[in-house]
């Protein structure tokens, strides 16, 4: 499903150029341009296969709910949980896909309570957050805002807060709402139930507009993604005119057509010749490993935890830089600018050496007013490294969080030491601090929601994981 994290921006010096610079300019290098538009058009691949997973594809394993309908999850994840890897347990989702193209959608919020966070976080099919209604962003009163499609004008209607313009004609909004612990779950499906969604002809009371032609929806899977990645940009394309802000692609899209790849058209186009399919194939390999290789370099370690801050996740943030786009995105695709949440991760301990909990009990400790500076909350999540899911344990216990302080036992000096190891320590006092591990390897996820200056900054940075011997239970 998504990926919880990314794990840095330090992407490799070729895909710190944008995409114009990715490769030799020549316009009749067909193998230069194919990597151009994969590096460009994966994140937009990607993100469809969820969609149309998600709300096209009714007979799916993955299937929510059709385009324009809100679907909330509104379950605690547990390791029974085993649809995605590294799941988040601290803010439930709800998803919504949007087809724009008749008409903007309404998004209505409750009243939520002051002190629970939550987000809405609205991505277009570029891969692109256009906007945020929340707790960071709009504050926890009831409202209602507008989402439009790219050729919607005018100016914000009677009863809607703001409206928020999509340079595509589908998006998304993901939905994070914090759960306390897993007793607060009928209090998170309370807020879910005041998410509402409807047409604005609906919100206004006004005359229902004429529907949007249907679309052929071409089915997707990992195997056809892979084959013809192209193919699904040239039918994507369709969605997202050069127009508005995204004029500025205009040229990029010229290029593209010189190779037959244009919006709405099949590619590759019939009559290449065999030299030319075998250009595009060369060009989409090289893409793809261009973008592994990135990823791979990505990150800021800081006390062994990889730690990305400075990401804007908009048109303007990633200033045509679609390298860094991709490596985002293939990273960690519907992941938050770092203004609403940083991701530490680790797998290593602060000696370099990989975190097993059949070899090492292990603490963190957070010194006396240096727990991970957050305005809404943060977490620390233990996650098993061969499953990537979370681990059972006799106490049910899968992550540390802020909203837990009030049950953990603090150091005489005001410090606060979590133990990371497989069995219960036998001191009570530590064991109100246990995250259970798994008995092998083990990696770790920090969440800091809203994160304050100092993240950002780099001024604060997280604890380095200390080993400790096996045999010392207490």
């Amino acid at each position: 499903m998504y990926k919880p994290f990314i794990t840095g921006f330090a992407i490799a010096s070729l895909l710190l150029a944008p995409v114009s610079g990715l490769a030799a300019d020549e316009p009749n290098d067909t193998a230069a341009i194919a990597e151009q538009a994969t590096v460009y058009g994966l994140p937009m691949l990607d993100l469809y296969k969820l969609m149309y997973d998600q709300a096209i594809d009714t007979d799916g394993s993955q299937f929510k709910a059709p385009l324009n309908t809100l679907h909330n999850e509104s379950n605690v994840f547990t390791p029974a949980d085993t649809s995605i890897v590294t799941p988040n347990s601290d803010t439930p989702y709800s998803e919504l896909w949007m087809d724009l193209r008749a008409e903007p959608l309404v998004l209505c919020v409750p009243v939520v309570d002051k002190d629970r966070y939550y987000s809405v976080m609205l991505t277009s099919l570029y891969t692109f957050n256009f906007g945020y209604i929340g707790s960071r962003a709009t504050g926890n009163d009831a409202a209602c805002y507008a989402v439009a499609g790219p050729d919607w004008k005018g100016d914000a209607p009677k009863g809607i807060a703001k409206v928020f313009q999509s340079e595509t004609e589908f998006a998304t909004a993901l939905y994070r709402t914090q759960l306390f612990n897993p007793a607060d779950i009928d209090n998170v499906r309370k807020v879910q139930a005041g998410y509402t969604v409807e047409p604005l002809s609906a919100f206004l009371g006004e005359p229902t507009p004429t529907p949007a032609p249907a679309i052929d929806w071409p089915a997707i899977d990992d195997k056809t993604a892979k084959e013809n990645p192209l193919g699904y940009l040239a039918f994507l394309l369709q969605f997202a005119p050069a127009i508005g802000p995204a004029v500025v692609e205009q040229p990029l899209r010229e290029k593209f057509a010189s190779i037959g790849l244009e919006a709405g058209k099949p590619f590759p186009p019939a009559g290449a010749s065999d030299a030319e399919l075998a250009a595009i194939k060369q060009g989409v390999k090289a893409a793809r490993a261009d973008i592994a290789n990135a990823i791979k370099s990505m990150g800021k370690i800081e006390n062994g935890w990889s730690v990305s801050t400075g990401i804007q996740g908009n048109r303007d943030g990633y200033n045509g830089n679609w390298g860094l786009r991709a490596a985002v995105a293939v990273a960690g695709l519907l992941a938050n600018d770092t203004a609403e949440a940083v991701y530490p991760i680790t797998n290593i301990d602060i000696d370099h050496n990989r975190l097993d909990g059949s070899k090492s009990d292990y603490t963190i400790t957070f010194k006396p007013g240096e727990l991970p500076p957050a305005n809404a909350f943060w977490s620390v999540t233990m996650y098993d490294g061969k499953t990537q899911h979370l681990v059972p344990n006799p106490i049910d216990r899968y992550l540390i969080n802020a909203p837990m302080l009030p049950e953990l036992t603090k150091n005489a000096d005001g410090s606060l030491t979590l133990y990371l190891q497989k069995d219960a320590p036998t001191d009570p006092a530590k064991k109100a601090n246990w995250l259970p591990s798994p008995d092998g390897p083990f990696y770790v996820a920090m969440r800091i929601y809203w994160p304050k200056q100092a993240v950002l900054d780099g001024d604060w940075q997280p604890p380095g994981i200390v080993p400790h011997a096996i045999a010392s239970k207490g």
